[in-house]
């Protein structure tokens, strides 16, 4: 992964077995990335709510950035993201 993790906030849901994360990333050329995303236990994936680039919205359409810049599938750009978030918050999905 290119972009490097700045700040983090994270919404454990114990009850549902539905974290949310919100994550400010830093991309190359001193771009900023912002992520929402939540974890769906039926579908075992996670699924990007918001996403703003240089601080413009770009609604959910992740896909077009994880395969331009960081080279690989959205649900690869995520599921990096939130094992190093999870890691950090000593959280495990159930």
């Amino acid at each position: 992964m290119l972009a490097k993790i700045k700040k983090v906030k994270f919404e454990p849901d114990a009850l549902n077995d539905k974290p949310h994360y919100k994550v400010l990333l830093e991309c190359s050329k001193g771009n900023h990335l912002f992520i929402h995303f939540d974890y769906t236990p039926t579908r075992k994936k996670f699924i990007p709510l918001l996403f703003e680039f240089r601080g413009e919205n770009k609604g959910a359409r992740l896909d077009w950035y994880t395969k331009r810049v960081e080279n690989m599938t959205v649900d690869h750009f995520l599921e990096t993201i939130a094992e190093k978030v999870n890691k950090k918050y000593n959280y495990k999905l159930h």
